[in-house]
């Protein structure tokens, strides 16, 4: 039988949440870098005994708090979701523990059976954004999808999305009327190929 991904795909408002990033390594920097590209306004908080210069570069940028500490549990109140990038297993594992006991969103990176949520592929054009999750099998993969959506996706992509919106404004009925018209219009977007 073929495995199936079941995660739940959300698009979060991440400036309506408060992020805790755990280390301050590498791998830290991806997180907060993709974090940053996709949610400019959120809110982080990032706890490592060391940050890389182009950490604390990139935390200039954005909304982020940088503590010059070890993990510690206190560093959870408040926060809604948490990513923890360290080298040391143990600390990963204890992050994941304390998670689990104040219910918040976790995700250990590299290890999925840690994961409540993977921090996939994201391609941003204006208002269209797409998410792709390889269900923690294969991020190369996601950044391969990535790479080829942000080619096929044409740039002007958002002037149609605000034009169908002003569209949407003017058509009558209820709400099944309104999705059968909207659907009849576009429709011509996506054309399959004639075998």
């Amino acid at each position: 039988m073929m495995e199936r991904n079941n995660l739940y795909p959300i698009f979060l408002k991440a400036r309506s949440l408060n992020v805790l990033i755990v280390g301050g390594g590498n791998v830290a920097e991806e997180k907060l870098t993709f974090l940053l590209k996709s949610s400019p306004d959120a809110h982080i908080t990032m706890v490592s005994p060391m940050f890389r210069g182009g950490t604390i570069e990139l935390a200039k940028k954005g909304c982020v708090t940088l503590v010059d500490d070890v993990y510690k549990k206190k560093y959870l109140i408040g926060k809604h979701m948490v990513v923890a990038t360290t080298d040391v297993p143990e600390v990963n594992v204890q992050v994941w523990k304390d998670c689990r006991a104040e219910a918040k969103l976790v995700n250990v990176a590299d290890n999925p059976p840690y994961c409540d949520f993977y921090m996939g592929g994201i391609v941003t054009k204006g208002n269209v954004k797409v998410a792709i999750s390889t269900n923690g099998k294969s991020p190369t993969t996601a950044k391969r999808l990535r790479q080829f959506f942000e080619e096929v996706i044409p740039e002007n992509i958002d002037d149609l999305v605000k034009n169908l919106n002003e569209y949407r404004k003017t058509i009558k009925g209820d709400f099944e009327e309104k999705v059968e018209t909207l659907n009849e219009f576009t429709k011509g977007l996506i054309q399959k190929r004639e075998s």
